[in-house]
């Protein structure tokens, strides 16, 4: 059946992850013409910064990819992608002291950090099976409605569970992540690696741009959860499919 709703949502989630993407490639090429103050690599301001906050002791490599540097608290390791490990200018440093933020939120033990690690496996099987066990319930609602309308119930409930899971683990990525940019930020400038004229100005629209992409994300698992659970009848009241 046509469903109007379902093309809605998929186009203007589709249209907030492109608008989000792109601001973060415009952003990055722009702070790439500006040097960082201290003409450090992205590798030397993250390795500056966990020197000085007593974590010298992890690894800092580079990584293949673009716009793929993460931190990896398993190995203790901070990924740069090659023009974020070599580069000396706003956009490299200031995506080094992100990840090296990650590393401290690790270090200390930041609570929404540890939370997001715990949802991680859940998250993951949660986008995977939880709308098609909404649809499996739906279906099964619709062609036996009165042999086991408890197990189809059961069936969505279970779905959106592990859908809702799914979104959790977006939600809480925000708070990550606009942390360790807002600890970047202040440790760029206290450590002296940029000013606080046009390199600062440049990281924090990197840094903004960047935590935009999680907020597009943490809003298409927010719409997607609450389209299932209206499809499902958990919200709006019962539906007749």
């Amino acid at each position: 059946m046509f469903d109007l709703l379902y093309l809605v949502i998929a186009g203007v989630t589709m249209l907030l992850s492109l608008a989000a993407a792109g601001l973060v490639r415009y952003r990055v090429s722009q702070a790439r013409k500006v040097p960082s103050r201290g003409g450090m690599t992205g590798a030397e301001a993250a390795a500056l910064i966990l020197r000085r906050t007593g974590l010298d002791d992890l690894r800092i490599e580079e990584h293949a990819g673009v716009l793929s540097d993460h931190y990896n608290p398993m190995t203790r390791t901070l990924a740069l992608s090659h023009d974020v490990f070599h580069g000396r200018d706003a956009a490299a440093v200031g995506i080094a002291a992100h990840e090296a933020g990650h590393a401290i939120q690790h270090a200390q033990g930041y609570t929404p950090m540890w939370l997001r690690s715990l949802l991680v496996p859940a998250a993951n099987l949660g986008s995977m099976l939880g709308p098609w066990l909404v649809i499996g319930g739906i279906v099964l609602g619709a062609v036996q409605q009165h042999a086991a309308p408890g197990l189809a119930w059961w069936l969505a409930a279970v779905g959106l569970g592990l859908f809702g899971l799914a979104a959790a683990f977006t939600l809480v990525t925000l708070p990550v992540e606009f942390d360790a940019s807002a600890r970047a930020r202040v440790l760029l400038v206290e450590y002296g690696v940029i000013g606080r004229d046009e390199d600062a100005t440049h990281v924090d629209r990197v840094l903004t741009a960047a935590g935009l992409t999680y907020v597009a994300a943490a809003a298409t698992s927010v719409l997607w959860l609450l389209y299932w659970a209206w499809q499902a009848g958990f919200i709006g009241g019962s539906r007749d499919r």
